[in-house]
């Protein structure tokens, strides 16, 4: 089966032949007999589906005729359909690069990229989410999902050891009565949530306790589905944004060990970070996404002499701009709370561009100071006393920055 393929260099009377003066065409499987299809102009782009029969007809009438270049690429191989100027067509086969290599990347070394799930390995959720058959090899358009979702677990598994130890300082060992506590904001159709336990319990063999967040009733009924039949009785999903968990749980200390978030767009990962924070989580692992909130700002206020102005005038550059200047501010006041922060590459820019991860580990130092505020009745871990480099930064800016007024806010009110 075709999962995806380009058109290009099209006739001359294409407009004739197909209704529209379309420049090229990229198609690619939606489903098990669907495929989406993008046909492009020079100023437009139209979308439209074809069941597996359309498109092999349409493949048949139009490939090397119509369009005189085409890629196709199956499991196995990747197939070039060529007309020369003679109208002779030409098809040239060779094995997909994608199969041709190992899933698992070589190093310097040439020593195999030890995954913590291997490709092979028969793991229901992985099969149940679609990511693998049941003989355990991975989908070919499931592979990003899979190195994302090993990628994932080697953070988890880097943190794992710190967040145990902190656990122990403070006197709470992980046990059944009190397992591991993991929140997942946004989770989605929850890949890292199963992930994650299938991860902890089943390698780890660590007694843990998941929860999964998310708007879209359907998806939630779906994970709680999957996660019924499996047997995982501990990972349970909620339907609920961000802002209002928050809200409900503002008093209920420590109620999770490691806040996930990944891609809660735009300010919902500054309400996980808050909540993060104000529950005194021990961990956090944050890939943000859609920071539209600065972007918005900026350009808005008349600063003189602005030294950022030039940043601000391209569109891309500026979008790129204040996405960083969000998660560096995030990272800032992730420390200034009491973490070791540290900002990495989750994924390769091939795989998804929404690629930086925001890793945080709260100090041992931190829970000390914690501790004697605790027995001196004071509030735990008061954010009331902040530097000035974030203040700095926005005012320079002339932008509002959501987790930084939220705490703001609960410093005035301590």
């Amino acid at each position: 089966m075709i999962l995806s393929a380009s058109f290009s260099k099209p006739v001359n009377n294409i407009e004739e032949i197909l209704g529209k003066p379309y420049i090229k065409l990229r198609v690619k499987l939606f489903s098990d007999n669907k495929y989406v299809c993008d046909f492009f102009t020079q100023k437009q782009a139209f979308r439209q589906f074809m069941t597996t029969e359309e498109f092999d007809d349409f493949i048949q009438k139009h490939a090397g005729t119509t369009f005189k270049n085409v890629v196709e690429k199956t499991e196995l191989e990747e197939i070039t359909i060529m007309a020369n100027r003679h109208g002779e067509i030409k098809t040239l086969r060779k094995k997909n690069p994608m199969t041709a290599k190992p899933l698992c990347q070589t190093n310097a070394n040439n020593r195999v990229k030890n995954y913590i799930i291997q490709e092979g390995s028969k793991v229901p959720f992985l099969v149940k989410l679609g990511v693998t058959t049941k003989e355990g090899k991975v989908v070919s358009s499931k592979y990003d999902k899979f190195r994302q979702i090993n990628r994932f677990l080697e953070y988890i598994k880097d943190i794992l050891p710190s967040v145990l130890n902190l656990r122990s300082i403070e006197g709470e060992p992980v046990s059944k009565e009190a397992p591991l506590k993991i929140t997942d904001f946004g989770c989605g159709k929850s890949y890292l949530s199963f992930a994650v336990y299938y991860y902890l319990s089943e390698i780890e063999k660590l007694p843990i306790s998941i929860i999964g967040l998310d708007l879209k009733q359907d998806v939630i009924d779906k994970c709680n589905a999957i996660a019924k039949e499996l047997e995982y009785k501990n990972l349970s999903f909620l339907v609920g944004d961000i802002a209002s968990y928050n809200e409900k749980n503002e008093g209920d200390k420590i109620n999770s060990d490691i806040i996930i978030t990944l891609h809660a767009c735009d300010t919902a990962t500054d309400y996980a970070l808050h909540y993060a924070i104000k529950s005194d989580a021990r961990a956090i692992l944050s890939v943000p996404c859609c920071q539209h909130e600065i972007n918005l700002q900026l350009g808005k206020k008349d600063i003189k002499d602005n030294p950022f102005m030039l940043l601000e005038r391209y569109g891309i550059i500026k979008e790129r701009f204040s996405a960083l200047v969000t998660d560096a501010i995030r990272a800032r006041l992730l420390e200034q709370a009491g973490y070791n922060v540290q900002v990495l590459e989750f994924i390769d820019m091939e795989g998804t561009p929404k690629n930086l991860l925001i890793r945080a580990v709260k100090k041992e130092s931190t829970l000390k100071e914690c501790r004697t505020l605790k027995e001196r009745s004071v509030e735990a871990c008061s954010l009331s006393v902040y530097d000035d480099v974030c203040k700095s930064l926005l005012s320079e800016l002339g932008v509002q920055q959501s987790l930084y007024n939220l705490l703001q806010n609960d410093s005035e009110s301590v």
